[in-house]
C-alpha cells in the first residue's frame, strides 16, 4: 500500500499538469540558463542565471499572463481583460492582449517607473495610475473590473499564472540535467516562486527552493513565520517590482507548503548584485531582477558552501535609467568595498596632510570638508576597502593617530543624503580662492597636491568622489592672502595639473562664499 502523500506533495502533484500543459510558447521564449563566470570564481560555487530577463518584455511575467488569458473563452476576451502591476504584469498582459486581439485596461501606482508605463503604452495597454503600491493599484482595478465586467488577471494569485510562472523551472531541469542544490527565487505576491517550487518539488525534491524578498517589503516572509498572511503597512519601493504589501492567498498556501527557506536582502547588497551581472553578462537588471544573486552572495557568506551549484532567476530588467546613479553609488557598500568616516581633526596648518598621512596607501574614494570652526574641523570621508571589519581597523587607526573618529558605513543618513550636504557658507574663509583640479585616477596623487602647497596656505574646502574614471576631480578652496598672488600662481604652474578657478561663479557666491 503507498504511503500517503503530504500536503506538500500533493499540491506539487496537482500543480505538475497544469505547468506542463501550460501554454506560454506563442509570446514567450525559452530564456538562456548562462553561467556567471565571474561570481562563480568569486564565490567558489557554481552560479546559474535565469535569464527571463530576456523576455519580449524583459521579464518573466508575461508567462503567466498568457497562460490565464489563452483560456479565456471568446465572450470574457471579447469584453476584454484588466489587471493591476508595478509594471512587468502590465507589459505581459498587454502584450498577450495585442496577440489575442482583446482589450487591455492596466492599473498602475502613480510610482511604476516611467520606462515600464511607456513600454505599457506602446504595446497598447490602456493605462490608469492609481496608489503607491500595487495594494493600492489592486484596490482600484477590483471597482474598474465590477463596473465594466472585464475579467482580472491576477499578477500572482491565480493557478493558472503560477502555473504559466513554473514552466521556468521546468525549462531549468531540461536545461541543467546535473546536480542542482538550491534555485533562489525573487518573492512579490508569490506567483513565481509557487510555480518554480510545485514544478522542482514534483519532479526533483532534493533540490531546495529559496525565496529572497527585500528588508522593507518581506510579506511573504512574515506571514509564513506567522502561519497567516500579515499585511504590511508599508513598503520599500527601490525593488518595484516585488513591493507588495499581501501576499496571495493560493500563493501563501503553496509557499508555505514547498519553499524551503526565506531570506532577505537590502538595498545595498541588491545594488551590487545589479553590478555582478552587469559585469558577467553586460546587462542591467533592475532590482528585484537581482534579487536573487544578492541572496546567493549572502548565503555562500553565511554556510561557506564550496562546489554547489546555484540557480538564481534574473527575472526582470525593466530598469529607469536615472536609477543607475543611485545603483552605482550604493554597489560599492553592499560589496564592502567602501567605508564612510565621520573625522575630527585640528583645525591647524598641517593637520589636513597628516591626516592623508593616516589613511596611508588606501584608496580616497571621497573626501568632503568645509571650514567652520576656529579650532576644529570635521572631514566626511570614504575609503576603499576590500573587506567590512577593514572599517573598524581603519576606525582604531584614527583614534591611534589622534583623531576622533565615528564609523558611518552603516549609517543610511550618512550614505543617502549627508555625503552630498557636507559645506555651506563660512564666515572663516577669507580669503578663500575657489579652484577645480583635475589629477591622473592613480595613488598619490592627492598627496602629491598636498605636499606641494605653501604652509601658510590653508584649505578651507575640499570635494572629492571617486567617479571610477581614469581621471579625477576635486574642488579645493585656499586661503591665499593677496601679497602671496606671485608665489600661488607659480604653484599652480609647478603643479602641472589641469585647473580651472572659480572664485567668480555665481553659484559659489550663492551657496558657499
Amino acid at each position: 500500500m503507498p504511503a500517503p502523500r503530504t500536503a506538500g506533495a500533493r499540491i506539487a502533484s496537482d500543480y505538475l499538469k497544469k505547468i506542463l500543459t501550460a501554454r506560454v510558447y506563442d509570446v514567450a521564449e525559452e530564456t538562456a540558463l548562462t553561467p556567471a563566470k565571474n561570481l562563480s570564481r568569486r564565490l567558489a560555487n557554481h552560479v546559474f542565471l535565469k535569464r527571463e530577463d530576456q523576455q519580449p518584455v524583459f521579464s518573466f511575467k508575461l508567462r503567466g499572463a498568457y497562460n490565464k488569458m489563452a483560456q479565456l473563452t471568446p465572450e470574457q476576451l471579447a469584453r476584454g481583460v484588466i489587471c493591476a502591476s508595478a509594471g512587468n504584469h502590465a507589459q505581459g498582459v498587454a502584450l498577450s492582449a495585442k496577440k489575442l486581439g482583446c482589450r487591455a485596461v492596466i492599473v498602475m501606482p502613480v510610482t511604476t517607473p516611467r520606462l515600464k508605463v511607456d513600454a505599457v503604452a506602446a504595446l497598447g495597454g490602456e493605462i490608469v495610475l492609481e496608489g503607491d503600491s500595487y495594494s493600492d493599484a489592486y484596490g482600484h482595478a477590483v471597482k474598474l473590473q465590477q463596473e465594466q465586467g472585464l475579467t482580472f488577471v491576477h499578477p500572482f494569485d491565480d493557478p493558472d499564472v503560477i502555473a504559466g510562472q513554473g514552466t521556468i523551472a521546468m525549462e531549468i531541469l531540461r536545461q541543467h540535467q546535473g546536480p542542482i542544490d538550491a534555485v533562489f527565487v525573487a518573492i512579490g505576491g508569490g506567483g513565481l516562486i509557487s510555480g518554480v517550487a510545485a514544478y522542482l518539488k514534483a519532479v526533483r525534491p532534493e533540490i531546495r527552493v529559496i525565496g529572497v524578498q527585500t528588508t522593507d517589503s518581506d510579506a511573504m516572509a512574515r506571514s509564513v513565520r506567522a502561519g497567516r498572511r500579515v499585511t504590511l503597512d508599508d513598503v520599500g519601493l527601490f525593488a518595484d517590482g516585488t513591493a507588495v504589501k499581501l501576499v496571495g492567498k493560493e500563493t501563501f498556501r503553496v509557499a508555505r507548503a514547498l519553499v524551503d527557506e526565506f531570506v532577505t536582502v537590502d538595498t545595498d547588497a541588491v545594488c551590487a548584485a545589479i553590478k555582478d551581472v552587469f559585469q558577467d553578462t553586460r546587462c542591467v537588471l533592475e532590482p528585484s531582477g537581482a534579487m536573487g544573486v544578492a541572496a546567493i552572495k549572502q548565503y555562500v557568506e553565511t554556510n561557506k558552501p564550496r562546489g554547489k551549484t546555484f540557480v538564481a532567476i534574473t527575472c526582470g530588467a525593466n530598469m529607469n535609467f536615472d536609477r543607475l546613479r543611485f545603483v552605482a553609488e550604493r554597489a560599492e557598500f553592499g560589496e564592502r568595498r567602501e567605508a564612510l568616516f565621520a573625522v575630527t581633526i585640528p583645525e591647524e596648518r598641517g593637520s589636513f596632510k597628516r591626516f592623508c598621512e593616516a589613511v596611508g596607501p588606501r584608496a580616497v574614494t571621497e573626501f568632503n570638508y568645509r571650514i567652520s570652526d576656529e579650532r576644529i574641523a570635521h572631514v566626511f570621508v570614504g575609503i576603499a576597502i576590500a573587506r567590512r571589519d577593514e572599517a573598524e581597523r581603519i576606525e582604531r587607526n584614527f583614534v591611534r593617530h589622534g583623531f576622533a573618529t565615528v564609523n558611518l558605513t552603516d549609517d543610511e543618513l550618512a550614505k543617502e543624503h549627508v555625503r552630498h550636504m557636507v559645506g555651506g557658507r563660512s564666515e572663516l574663509a577669507r580669503d578663500e580662492r575657489l579652484f577645480r583640479f583635475v589629477f591622473p585616477e592613480r595613488p598619490g596623487a592627492l598627496m602629491r597636491f598636498l605636499a606641494a602647497l605653501h604652509p601658510s596656505w590653508n584649505i578651507s574646502l575640499f570635494h572629492y568622489r571617486n567617479q571610477g574614471a581614469d581621471y579625477g576631480r576635486i574642488l579645493v578652496g585656499i586661503q591665499v592672502p593677496a601679497g602671496d598672488e606671485a608665489e600661488f600662481r607659480a604653484f599652480l604652474e609647478t603643479l602641472a595639473y589641469p585647473c580651472v578657478e572659480e572664485s567668480a561663479n555665481p553659484v559659489y557666491r550663492l551657496f558657499l562664499r
